[in-house]
């Protein structure tokens, strides 16, 4: 997890497209400027990087489900869920499923864990639309790698 550089996966762990479901493991690190101003002498992963954590785990499985044909923007969060704080060295397990695409919006469940334990959750809304950019598309091919999220996904049915 590089939260400077906003890359909060570290590593695809288990894609099912047929389940179009996903699941991510992340690393918070041990140090970061963030945690200088969150919050002095009580390090604590923000929030609002929780839910980017969720919704960049969904959002590799609407890329992986669209062939890297489209790309997913967060458009809502909706009943979203805090239940705990999350400190640095956290090992997170996320999850997504997704629950609707359709009409340029993908809608997903997601959630983090720690060692089992409920750590956030919410409904995540997604405007999906043509890559802005060849390199944004060749960008995002190339982290997928990285992280192991297959590029030629099999279609799912």
């Amino acid at each position: 997890m590089r939260l400077e550089y906003f890359q909060l996966i570290d590593r695809i762990v288990d894609l099912d497209i047929s389940a179009r479901s996903v699941r991510a493991e992340a690393v918070v690190p041990d140090t970061s400027p963030v945690f200088e101003g969150h919050f002095p002498g009580y390090p604590l992963m923000p929030g609002v990087l929780l839910i980017e954590s969720m919704a960049q785990t969904a959002g590799w499985l609407v890329i992986a489900l669209m062939r890297f044909e489209r790309m997913p923007f967060l458009a809502a969060v909706k009943d979203a869920k805090l239940r705990t704080f999350v400190l640095p060295g956290s090992r997170l397990t996320l999850s997504a499923r997704l629950l609707h695409d359709g009409s340029g919006y993908a809608v997903a469940k997601a959630a983090a864990e720690i060692e089992g334990k409920a750590i956030c959750d919410a409904e995540l809304t997604f405007r999906v639309m043509p890559f802005p950019q060849s390199d944004l598309r060749t960008a995002l091919v190339a982290r997928a790698a990285q992280i192991g999220l297959p590029t030629r996904a099999p279609t799912h049915g």
